[in-house]
């Protein structure tokens, strides 16, 4: 965890791919556990320390989440990421070059919660959700195309199950149909950036996650772009 952004009311931390945003089944600490250690050492602070999650990343997904230090940026926050008012651009590394450089794809998902997984389509079916992204090609290498996406709509897995369904699955990720795993376990999907109004301050706050420090692969994409 590193962190990228604090003040009063927020704080942003680079999140790895191995780590988890909230505490789920495999019991291991939540990032919003290591922040509130992080704040309490920092500031000294006795007794309880407050750190509210406003919005998640899969596990396997790197990049910038941000979280409140205080109930009412915390308020403040949910409202804004559920009136869609905060802007997150991802950066998706995949192996097969998108039919077209740049397009908005919009589909129905359904998820599976058994299967911890979604499954789009292009019409209307029982239970569906709609979803809708925009992506375009930035860069390229021989053998890997950098996309950078910017979500709509915040569907379980939708970044990872549009680009499936158009043909370019995530590198590394076996669940939505690439050939191997990364090394670390992780998936080419990375939170870059995230922009929004200070919930208190009001003042426009854009906070960019460097990639993965630890794939050459990440690096030099980064290079190009």
């Amino acid at each position: 965890m590193t962190v990228l952004y604090e003040d009063n009311h927020i704080i942003a931390v680079n999140k790895n791919s191995s780590e988890i945003v909230q505490g789920d089944k495999t019991g291991d600490e939540p990032l919003s556990e290591t922040i509130k250690k992080y704040l309490k050492e920092k500031y000294n602070k006795p007794g309880e320390v407050f750190c509210g999650v406003t919005h998640r990343l899969d596990r396997p997904v790197s990049g910038v989440v941000l979280f409140a230090k205080t109930s009412k940026a915390l308020t403040r926050l949910n409202d804004m990421f559920k009136n869609q008012e905060v802007k997150k651009t991802y950066w998706a590394l995949v192996k097969e070059k998108p039919a077209l450089p740049e397009a908005r794809l919009e589909h129905y998902l359904v998820r599976n919660e058994k299967q911890n997984k979604s499954v789009a389509h292009d019409k209307i079916v029982p239970n569906a959700k709609a979803a809708a992204l925009s992506y375009r090609l930035i860069a390229n290498s021989d053998s890997y195309y950098l996309l950078e996406v910017h979500l709509e709509t915040g569907r379980h897995h939708q970044i990872r199950c549009q680009l499936a369904k158009m043909g370019c699955p995530i590198k590394g990720d076996l669940k939505y149909g690439f050939a191997r795993s990364n090394p670390n376990g992780g998936i080419s999907l990375h939170a870059r950036q995230i922009e929004f109004i200070h919930p208190v301050s009001k003042q426009l706050i854009q906070i960019t996650a460097p990639v993965p420090e630890n794939d050459k692969l990440w690096l030099a994409f980064e290079k190009m772009v």
